[in-house]
């Protein structure tokens, strides 16, 4: 079982995460920001993942430090748990279709970090969430995971449903990049020898 377990402690934020990569997509969260906390339970349910997150940030400034750094914190538990990733396929894609929306994300586990998210939202706050925020979790993740991540929302009229297809499509790309071949279980996924 891939396991990490990630604390981060600042003067913004205390966040203590667990991501089981072999779970059975159970979850315990709580951000502070209920529409955000929705948007990762369904992450880790269509992942797959056991997710554990407790985060108290400074939501009284913004919500900005805590959005970045679960998703800081949450990319880190990613790299800790694949460990030396060989034998994983190291990169996935997903189409999501959220209704009248369409949302795709591409995910690399190569070692540098990139992040290009087009959501597409034209609203202020969905739901509790400063929407402008989606796009600083996957900056956040990209860093932690020292990851590509690509993200786009193809077309769609509903916001809720535009951030929604996102992560979920983050969860199922992120399912197929960890996946472990058994034909290459010793390989690591790289010509170079080092991601």
């Amino acid at each position: 079982m891939r396991k990490g377990n990630i604390k981060r402690t600042s003067k913004e934020t205390n966040i203590q995460l667990s991501l089981t990569i072999e779970g059975r997509g159970h979850y315990q969260v709580s951000t502070g920001i209920r529409f955000f906390d929705h948007m990762l339970e369904l992450f880790a349910h269509h992942g797959g993942f056991d997710l554990k997150l407790k985060a108290r940030g400074d939501l009284d400034v913004d919500q900005h430090h805590t959005v970045e750094d679960v998703g800081i914190v949450l990319g880190q538990a990613f790299d800790k748990a694949l460990g030396s990733k060989r034998g994983i396929l190291r990169a996935g894609y997903f189409l999501m279709p959220m209704d009248e929306t369409l949302g795709l994300v591409a995910v690399d586990f190569c070692g540098r970090t990139a992040a290009v998210v087009d959501a597409k939202v034209r609203a202020r706050l969905v739901g509790d969430l400063q929407s402008e925020l989606v796009v600083d979790f996957f900056e956040g993740f990209a860093r932690g995971a020292r990851a590509n991540v690509h993200a786009k929302i193809l077309y769609g009229r509903s916001n809720h449903h535009k951030i929604e297809a996102l992560f979920k499509a983050f969860a199922r790309a992120l399912r197929a990049a960890c996946w472990r071949d058994p034909r290459m279980i010793r390989l690591l996924p790289s010509t170079k020898g080092v991601l």
